[in-house]
């Protein structure tokens, strides 16, 4: 067919067509990129943040006591509840008891152990948020409550030095952040 026109009218032929092609590739990076920024849009930050106040020590009258058995077991048994939880950092005081409960998960998921001031919650809150990952946070029973509360701008019960259960859960999507508080003997 092409060979019966004229070079011109084939020249014209190849123009609108050449024309039809950038405008459909035009139009499939608009589509493209539309739908880049329609992701980008409904996408946001969200983590979840695991607190827990360590396991069990041993009464042994020093100031920084390990784990009992009791402890190891619960220390082990919080690892393996958390494995699947999509953390990639791990925070402990620099107590054997914190280190002790938070070390099992960090050998299970190859993290390394991140030690925090425990009299400085805000810097930790600070970190924490701006990081943006989830992660694991063992503290202690008058510490884990205030850091749970400087995470979520929400009312958290204070812990009584025989508490060891108390998992809290807090959740951030953006500017939103939800706690729930579980009972580990309800998870494992």
């Amino acid at each position: 067919m092409i060979e019966h026109l004229t070079r011109k009218h084939q020249a014209d032929l190849l123009t609108k067509l050449g024309n039809l092609m950038r405008n459909q590739v035009i139009l499939l990076l608009v589509i493209f990129c539309l739908s880049g920024c329609a992701f980008a849009v409904e996408s946001h930050d969200s983590f979840t943040l695991y607190l827990v106040r360590h396991a069990e020590k041993q009464s042994d009258g020093t100031r920084d006591p390990a784990l009992t058995e009791a402890g190891i077991q619960r220390a082990t048994q919080l690892a393996a509840w958390l494995t699947d939880k999509g953390i990639t950092a791990i925070h402990s005081s620099d107590y054997k008891r914190t280190r002790g409960t938070a070390q099992p998960l960090a050998t299970a998921l190859s993290v390394e152990l991140s030690i925090y001031d425990p009299g400085d919650l805000p810097a930790l809150a600070t970190q924490l948020k701006s990081t943006q990952h989830n992660a694991y946070v063992v503290g202690h029973s008058n510490t884990t409550p205030g850091l749970a509360r400087l995470l979520c701008n929400c009312e958290i019960a204070d812990m009584d030095e025989s508490e060891y259960d108390r998992l809290i859960e807090i959740s951030i999507d953006g500017d939103t952040a939800n706690a729930r508080i579980l009972k580990q003997g309800d998870l494992f």
